[in-house]
């Protein structure tokens, strides 16, 4: 549903203010802090403020996991950035999809009803939750392993996992399941039941990391793929997963 002129100027303003707080903080760089501020424009004007709510949630949680134990990230050469920012190849690869849903649901509203849409649009960002809660609390793991071969590899490396790393992808989707519910039942959006809606969003975040983590092994290894060319197909895998579950359960 497009906000109305008052509501739009509200959000656009908002979602201004909040990109350049991502910059000055340093949590983005100027182009990518730019890129954050069109596409949130788009969100918050053409899906309403619960989807700019979650998609600043999701900033704010990654800005946090990406700055916890910086310095030792750092001496081990995991770092995001110089000083933990992020750049306009990040941001477009978890950007894009979400904003694309919103626009779908807007253009083809009988397609991508309100209900789906915020299943799918929570399912992108839990994927991405995921993703950098594995990869950011993960490589202070102190070991990693191989997804497909199971053998020893550097924490960091394209395809590595960690017991740790995959428990903090299971809250980094569980967390942004509970979240987006509240948002979307709160605001009216969704009306996919409570099981439905929690099992389609966190199974989507936790396997498109896993799906992240393969391409990342083999393509992305091999300079097939680049770190947001992977992050993009993994956050479409998550919404791929999210789709399927919602018409297996009659929901959609």
């Amino acid at each position: 549903m497009v906000l109305a002129l008052l509501d739009a100027v509200i959000g656009v303003g908002l979602t201004a203010a909040l990109a350049l707080a991502a910059v000055y903080s340093g949590a983005l760089t100027r182009i990518a802090g730019a890129v954050a501020f069109l596409f949130g424009a788009v969100i918050v004007v053409a899906g309403g403020f619960p989807f700019l709510a979650l998609l600043i949630l999701f900033v704010v949680a990654s800005t946090l996991a990406t700055r916890y134990g910086f310095e030792e990230k750092r001496t081990k050469n995991v770092h995001e950035g110089i000083h933990g920012e992020r750049g306009i190849s990040n941001v477009v690869a978890h950007i894009v999809i979400p904003t694309g849903l919103v626009l779908i649901g807007l253009a083809v509203p009988s397609a991508l009803p309100s209900a789906p849409l915020a299943v799918l649009y929570a399912a992108a960002l839990a994927f991405g939750a995921a993703d950098t809660f594995a990869s950011e609390f993960g490589v202070l793991a102190g070991k990693a392993r191989s997804i497909l071969t199971g053998g020893a590899v550097p924490p960091g490396t394209n395809g590595g996992v960690s017991t740790i790393g995959e428990l903090w992808a299971l809250v980094g989707s569980l967390t942004t399941a509970l979240v987006a519910l509240a948002l979307f039942v709160g605001f009216g959006t969704s009306r996919v039941p409570v099981g439905p809606f929690l099992l389609a969003v966190v199974a989507a975040g936790f396997v498109g990391c896993q799906v992240d983590s393969v391409l990342g092994e083999t393509l992305e290894n091999r300079g097939y793929l680049t770190k947001g060319s992977t992050n993009f197909l993994g956050m479409l895998s998550a919404v791929g997963v999210a789709a399927a579950l919602l018409l297996a359960l009659g929901v959609w």
